[in-house]
């Protein structure tokens, strides 16, 4: 990153504390976030068209910068499961997180609107 970047972004973050604190006019934050926005953006642009022309003499800080942008986390952190006890192992995180999943599949909610059915008329025969 440049300085006038560097600049800007401390521009914002001192606009945005002040908004906060009401020495700032909203207005004006937004001014300033959508310019260092607008500013970032294009440093962006810029390092990877730069990035893409140089590729065949500077493979290197091509294959940097792709591999920065795939590192994924591996882990997840522990979870407490239904009883509130914290779950470590995988095979229990992933049974944990499978409840989630659950609630999101079609399968699961025709089960329960059919439960729901079947409860409705028990109670109203009619």
């Amino acid at each position: 990153m440049n300085k006038e970047l560097l600049a800007k972004l401390k521009q914002k973050k001192e606009a945005y504390r002040g908004c906060k604190q009401g020495w700032v006019v909203r207005e004006n934050y937004r001014n300033i976030a959508q310019g260092s926005r607008d500013e970032g953006r294009k440093t962006k642009a810029l390092m990877e068209l730069n990035l893409a022309r140089d590729l065949k003499d500077k493979r290197k800080g091509f294959h940097k910068y792709t591999g920065d942008k795939k590192k994924t986390r591996e882990n997840v952190d522990p979870l407490l499961n239904a009883l509130r006890d914290q779950v470590t192992q995988d095979m229990e995180k992933s049974e944990v997180l499978n409840v989630f999943a659950s609630v999101f599949t079609s399968e699961i909610a025709f089960q329960e609107s059919q439960r729901e059915k079947s409860r409705a008329s028990k109670i109203n025969p009619w």
